[in-house]
């Protein structure tokens, strides 16, 4: 079996010795997987040199029974190293490789063993320009060795090479002339050969080759402009990287992993008709926002080569980063992912994790996820952030940390730190945030003075900068607006918000440095950014000055626009529901902006006959609606349709008029995608005309899996 292994007692094993615990893998990581577990049920934490996580002194230390584990759910699961430019790598450069000034053995021998601590094997190495190439430091490959981590490489990195360092900067040296165009169809006498030299050079390690081909970096592969003559090339590419592969490792090409990242433009040339060999793995993406864009149908899911999915725990990119905090919840991460296992996407999981940290909990849970895809299904994903704090912190501290975690992960839902200069809230929603930060910033404070002092470095990383954080950068960015409303007003209460946002924004500064320069003596100085890529919404805003508001002091008024407030019901508020043929609508904890929402499980059911709504699962809401005009929006988590067997769909109808369906997909990049992930929902608005006043009743239809409805808002 992969990667299993057994830790049992056995008498008299041998003479003299009443009983040993002996720990049996099926394989290297097996036996590996299984010393680790030890360990940890020891009371070492996997997180006790990434996190601080020292471990407790005990007298005695007992084991479970006979446990065996394994094999896991998934076959490869891992991490992606990635933006690493304002954390990672100038931390490496000055605590752990200094002697190279960048992310070299040191840092990667602790990254391996966290890996196998997690019960991972996968990585994708660090790739950004800062970085280079894991491969120009010889000892990286030996020890992925020794450590018997797999190695593969990016969406954009085909054939284990690293474009951006060693054809952008390093082809000369390597090869002694400059590279010509990367470009296949013209330069194939320079890509070709460069492609083989790296295969040649690691057929003795474990490996996941990407075959295809993108851009030297996260951009389009050049090519022709016609977009068929584009997807002939990419066959090619691929037909002559298959090549290699089997003239190389001398055995059938179907025996030598490859991975296939239809990611952002790829994917249209992947639906245009693309030919992909049967047993390349297809490794779909999600769309950079936790939100899987597709997973394999029907025919797909014979392919021999499998599917798995790339997915991001941290982004780079429109319409916005997310590189300074990590707020996927265990309720989104398992929803998604538990989809498409469901959808067979078993062979691979790799994850973009940014830095490293601060994604600990995070990636943790998606790791355990990987490995045990039933221990953790969207119904009690919820409850993971408890586990893991009786895991790391104790007993005693695990229910107060979880529901600090359960508020946070809602409130970012409705907007990342990183994002709230995008968001246009009102003054009433965004004073709800604040105290709602507030609190779960005095509870992890209040909670920190309490902890152990082995334990205090460890708090501070994983639960109270991240809190802390987020407050004050909703602190900043909403006072700063709220000075600037009120000097408009010739409000000098302007005055006081402009202090509290400049406040908050010191205070970042010095959270962020206490981590760097206090937090475990020091250890971690140079890994955390608060302000990565430098980005407008980390900086000062524009507060109102005195001379601001003496210029509109005659323009003083307390008026306040009267704006009629919709009615929102929450969707588990169902009055009645009705499941349908084996489809049950479910109510998902953790899940969506209202912190909760509906969905059909399981997620292979199929899409629903909007001729045959009778057929449908839906539930009922019931509310008092004056005779007239009144309009209903949905709320929705902004999934996309899991392939093209599906769609976004649900219907709905008022006192038993005409249901009307509506469609929710939005293409990854369009402008309503950008809005909805930022946003943290989807939506759409129907119109209903009431004839009587009167307790009416809204049916909602769920037409297909992948939908979660969050809310209702009546108007």
């Amino acid at each position: 079996k992969w990667e299993s292994f057994i830790i049992t007692v056995i008498k008299n094993p041998l003479p003299n010795v009443p009983q040993a615990l002996v720990i049996v893998g099926s394989d290297a990581r097996g036996t590996a997987f299984g010393v680790f577990e030890v360990s940890k049920q020891m009371g070492v934490s996997p997180w006790y040199w990434w996190a601080d996580v020292i471990p407790e002194k005990k007298s005695a230390i007992f084991i479970h029974g006979t446990q065996l584990n394994g094999p896991p759910s998934v076959q490869y699961r891992g991490i992606f190293l990635n933006d690493e430019d304002w954390g990672l790598q100038p931390w490496a450069a000055k605590k752990m490789d200094a002697d190279i000034k960048d992310i070299g053995p040191n840092t990667y021998a602790h990254i391996f063993e966290l890996l196998l601590r997690l019960k991972a094997n996968y990585i994708w190495p660090a790739m950004h320009p800062c970085t280079k190439a894991f491969y120009y430091y010889k000892d990286n490959a030996k020890l992925a060795d020794k450590y018997a981590i797999v190695v593969g490489t990016s969406h954009c990195e085909p054939m284990l090479r690293n474009n951006v360092f060693e054809w952008a900067e390093n082809y000369k040296k390597e090869y002694g002339t400059d590279p010509k165009e990367w470009r296949y169809d013209l330069n194939k006498e320079q890509i070709a050969p460069y492609w083989q030299d790296r295969i040649t050079e690691v057929k003795n390690y474990e490996s996941v080759v990407t075959v295809g081909m993108r851009g030297i970096h996260d951009g389009s592969m050049p090519g022709p402009k016609d977009i068929n003559a584009k997807v002939k090339l990419l066959e090619t590419v691929i037909e002559d990287q298959r090549k290699i592969l089997q003239n190389t490792y001398q055995k059938p090409i179907n025996t030598i992993p490859q991975i296939f990242c239809p990611y952002k433009e790829v994917l249209q040339l992947y639906r245009k008709g693309m030919k992909l060999p049967n047993d390349v793995t297809i490794a779909w993406a999600d769309d950079n926002y936790g939100y899987i864009t597709q997973l394999s149908d029907t025919k797909e899911r014979q392919r021999s080569g499998g599917s798995g999915v790339y997915y991001h725990l941290s982004y780079w990119g429109a319409p916005q980063d997310y590189l300074w905090l990590s707020t996927h919840s265990p309720s989104l991460i398992s929803y998604e992912m538990t989809k498409a296992f469901d959808f067979n996407a078993k062979r691979l999981w790799v994850f973009n994790v940014g830095d490293l940290k601060p994604a600990e909990m995070e990636l943790n849970f998606a790791l355990d996820l990987a490995y045990n895809i039933n221990k953790w299904q969207p119904t009690n994903a919820i409850n993971y952030s408890e586990f893991w704090a009786e895991e790391i912190f104790g007993k005693a501290f695990a229910k107060p940390i979880a529901a600090i975690k359960t508020v946070f992960y809602q409130l970012a839902q409705e907007g990342k730190p990183e994002h709230l200069g995008m968001i246009n809230y009102s003054n009433e929603i965004a004073d709800k945030r604040i105290a709602d930060y507030k609190g779960i910033t005095e509870q992890s404070e209040a909670l920190f003075t309490k902890m152990p002092d082995r334990l205090k470095d460890a708090f501070y990383e994983l639960v109270l900068y991240p809190v802390k954080g987020a407050y004050l950068m909703n602190q900043k960015v909403f006072f700063a607006k709220r000075s600037i409303e009120s000097a408009k007003q010739g409000n000098r209460d302007a005055l006081t918000y402009s202090r509290l946002s400049e406040a908050a924004y010191k205070s970042i500064q010095n959270i962020t440095n206490t981590y760097n320069k206090n937090i475990a003596n020091g250890k971690w100085d140079g890994i955390m950014s608060s302000h990565p890529r430098d980005l407008e919404v980390f900086k000062m805003p524009k507060v109102a000055t005195k001379e601001m508001v003496d210029s509109n002091k005659n323009n003083l008024s307390n008026t306040i626009a009267n704006i009629k407030q919709p009615t929102i019901i929450l969707a588990t508020d169902f009055r009645n529901k009705k499941n349908i043929l084996g489809k049950n609508i479910t109510i998902i904890n953790g899940l969506g902006i209202s912190g909760k929402g509906i969905t059909v499980l399981p997620f292979t059911a199929l899409s629903s006959d909007t001729l045959h709504l009778e057929k449908v699962p839906y539930v009922d809401y019931q509310i008092t609606l004056s005779k007239g005009n009144h309009s209903i929006s949905i709320k929705a988590l902004p999934t996309h349709s899991i392939n093209q067997e599906y769609k976004v769909r649900y219907a709905i109808s008022v006192n038993g008029d005409r249901p009307q369906i509506i469609n929710l997909e939005a293409e990854a990049s369009s402008k309503i995608w950008s809005k909805n992930v930022v946003n943290g929902f989807s939506s759409a608005t129907t119109l209903h005309t009431i004839l009587l006043d009167t307790i009416s009743t809204i049916r909602l239809y769920i037409l297909e899996p992948g939908v979660v409805i969050n809310q209702l808002e009546i108007l």
